[in-house]
């Protein structure tokens, strides 16, 4: 089998191809930039440089290929506030690669999305693959771009495409480069006690269960289907209080109220107009009092449980970090352990 893979050089992507080429299988990528290319050495595939917007690269990715993993997105979206690009790599990007996949004849799509498409239920309930997004779509505006990538896809399947849907939760594990959800481990093992929490929770598992998932899609998937991925559900306390375990260090002691979650989350906003960059972006504080937590039985019945427990999957994404320059001791952190 021969699998294009978009996305390739990105945190799930490189998991992916690793994969892919350990089960024996053809790869070819579609990249941007050369310069990321050093992800996936020394890997062996083939690769086709262009962008999602650019038909003739496409249309070239996908000759002779055999099955499209779309798994390309605009994920860092808390680092800026550019709504156009989200819109064209997310929702315009997922329309182009499918149409090519589709002219192409591949026989399967396998389109990575994301669990935050699915609506949250009040309370502490987790959400299922029934659950609709329910966020206002100005202020979760990455989870409204996944959405209508879902709609494009659900229209795609409506006319005969073979695509499976996959939701991954939080995504943590060794390799993520941008920090996406390892800002997690990073802060926590700078700051420490010092970090704040939430009264909410989250679901989360690891990349290279999200990636196997992917491979068993292959197979088990069942076309016009989603499956959420997730290993465990947490509250932020359970959460952090594992992530300062992985990282050695005393977990955070403070919570912050829910009702000044809006305010800080309105300061946030105005520090970003001011060109001030944060940690977390408001949409992502307004979420701290939520239950962001997900039923993933279907997946794990479907295409087979995790393996990977979370807490070996932190310490061995703190281990990555480490080794890779990313958490260093400085006087501050020094300083925070004395305290």
């Amino acid at each position: 089998m021969k699998a294009l893979v978009t996305g390739a050089t990105g945190f799930v992507g490189s998991h992916l191809v690793r994969q892919l080429t350990d089960a024996g299988h053809a790869v070819r990528i579609l990249y941007r930039s050369q310069s990321k290319l050093s992800q996936l050495a020394p890997l062996d595939f083939d690769a086709v440089q262009g962008t999602l917007a650019d038909e003739a690269a496409l249309e070239r990715a996908c000759a002779g290929c055999d099955i499209l993993f779309h798994v390309a997105a605009k994920a860092d979206y808390w680092k800026d506030d550019d709504r156009d690009a989200l819109w064209q790599i997310n929702v315009e990007g997922t329309r182009n690669i499918l149409a090519a996949a589709k002219a192409a004849g591949l026989g399967r799509v396998i389109f990575t999305s994301s669990a935050s498409t699915i609506g949250i239920r009040p309370g502490p309930e987790p959400a299922d693959e029934s659950d609709a997004f329910n966020l206002p779509p100005e202020r979760f505006y990455y989870a409204y771009t996944k959405w209508k990538a879902e709609e494009i896809v659900a229209e795609f399947v409506a006319n005969g495409m073979d695509i499976v849907t996959l939701n991954p939760a939080v995504i943590i594990g060794p390799g993520d480069v941008n920090a996406i959800s390892g800002s997690f481990i990073i802060e926590t093992a700078r700051y420490q006690w010092l970090v704040p929490m939430s009264s909410g929770g989250l679901s989360v598992i690891d990349v290279r269960d999200v990636a196997r998932a992917h491979l068993k899609a292959i197979e088990r998937g069942k076309s016009g289907e989603r499956y959420i991925l997730s290993a465990a559900n947490l509250s932020y306390r359970q959460w952090f209080g594992l992530i300062a375990a992985a990282c050695n260090v005393r977990p955070p002691l403070f919570s912050t109220p829910d009702p000044l979650l809006e305010p800080i989350a309105r300061f946030i906003e105005l520090l970003r107009r001011l060109g001030i960059q944060t940690p977390m972006d408001a949409d992502q504080t307004r979420l701290g009092k939520f239950h962001v937590t997900f039923d993933p039985r279907k997946a794990h019945r479907e295409l087979g449980p995790p393996e990977i427990d979370i807490e070996t999957s932190l310490r061995d994404t703190f281990a990555w970090y480490q080794q890779h320059g990313y958490i260093k001791p400085d006087l501050l952190t020094r300083l925070i352990g004395l305290l």
